[in-house]
Parts: C-alpha cells; structure tokens; sequence
C-alpha cells in the first residue's frame, strides 16, 4: 500500500515537470530589450552619399517647379548648402580613403577638379535673388553638372571603392559625425518676400588647400 502511493505521488511529479516544460516552450521568446542611449546600427558610406545625391536631385526637380522668388531662393539655399556639406565630406574623408586603398592618381583628382567647378558655380547663385532666365540658367546648368558628376562617382568610384574592402560602415560613422559637425556651424533663416535680398548666413567651411579641396585641421 505505502510503496502503491509512493510510486503514484512519484508519476505525479513527472507528469507536473513535463506540463511546466511543455508551457515553458510554448511561451515566446523575450524580445531584446534596446538599451536607452545605444548607438545606431552603422550605415554604409556610399548609402549615405547615395542619400545625399537623392536629396539634391529632388531639391532641383523642386526649384524647377517653383514659381514664386522667395521659393525659389529658399530652395537654392538648401541647394547650396546640402552640396557644399557633402562635397566637404567626401574631400575630407571618403576621397582620400578611395585614394589610398586604390593607389589612384587619376579618378578622384578628377573628382575632387569637378568638385571645383561645382563650388564656382554655387558662388554665382548662393545668397543672390532668382532674377530671371540667366538665374535659371546658371541653376540649370549646376544640376546638370551634378548629374554628370553623380554618374561617374556612383558608377565608377563608388563600386571600386567597394571592391577594395574599404571599412564603409567606418567610413559612414565619420561622414554622419563631421556632418552633425557641419550642421551645428549652420543657421537657417527663414526667406521672406521682404527679406529678398538678404545674403544667407551659411556654417564657415574648412579652409580651402591649394588643390581646390577641402581638408580637416
């Protein structure tokens, strides 16, 4: 009789140890809690150029549909600015680090020439009021040369800078810091028709060096 109960107080607690497995499996798995302050998953720095061509391509598709003049140099402004701070952190760490990995003497000295070029022609728009056709020429003109300079760098440099095994989630990391760098030297006014001919206040950038380019202190 005792060893009868034993045996059943004994399959008792089998059965009670298999239904809490059971459950236990059943339960999903807790999600990993992020932690509060955590850095953001890197982002490769071609994407990030990428991004940055986008942003201008739109912005110029925008000045093309504008009508007003106070629209028109708000969008100009932006214009500037967002070309002027990309062309500062490719010069300042994406070249020079294309140039290193791939020995090249030709391709972003070609780059970095076109770069001049483009910063040439924002001087003959940037702070001016849009004032008519040759305005909207020299606009014109900026954004094609954009577009050209974009193609050679997302189909030529960007996919051999690839191919080198560049670090471009280091790379990236360093652009999206010297960027917030840049944006925190920026004021943006806000344009309005009474204000037409005021100059836009922009972030002094690093000093030029004697090619032309940007370079860090």
């Amino acid at each position: 009789m005792v060893t009868a109960i034993k045996k059943k107080a004994t399959n008792a607690a089998r059965t009670s140890k298999t239904k809490a497995k059971a459950t236990k499996a059943k339960l999903p798995a807790k999600r990993a809690t992020k932690t509060k302050g955590a850095p953001a998953k890197g982002q490769d720095a071609t994407t990030l150029l990428r991004a940055d061509h986008k942003l201008v391509s739109g912005l110029f598709a925008d000045y093309e549909k504008a009508r007003s003049t106070a629209k028109k140099q708000q969008i100009v402004a932006k214009i500037c600015s967002e070309l002027t701070m990309h062309a500062q952190v490719e010069e300042e760490i994406f070249y020079p680090a294309v140039k290193r990995a791939l020995k090249d003497k030709l391709m972003v000295p070609e780059a970095t020439v076109e770069h001049a070029t483009v910063k040439e022609l924002i001087a003959q728009v940037e702070g001016i009021t849009p004032d008519g056709e040759m305005f909207d020429a020299k606009i014109k003109v900026l954004s094609e040369y954009i577009k050209h300079h974009v193609k050679e760098e997302q189909d030529e440099m960007f996919p051999k800078a690839k191919a080198a095994k560049l670090d471009m989630l280091d790379l990236g990391m360093q652009i999206i810091e010297r960027k917030a760098e840049l944006k925190a030297m920026r004021v943006e006014p806000v344009i309005h028709p009474s204000d037409m001919n005021m100059q836009r206040p922009m972030y002094v950038p690093t000093p030029l060096g004697s090619d032309g380019a940007f370079h860090r202190p």
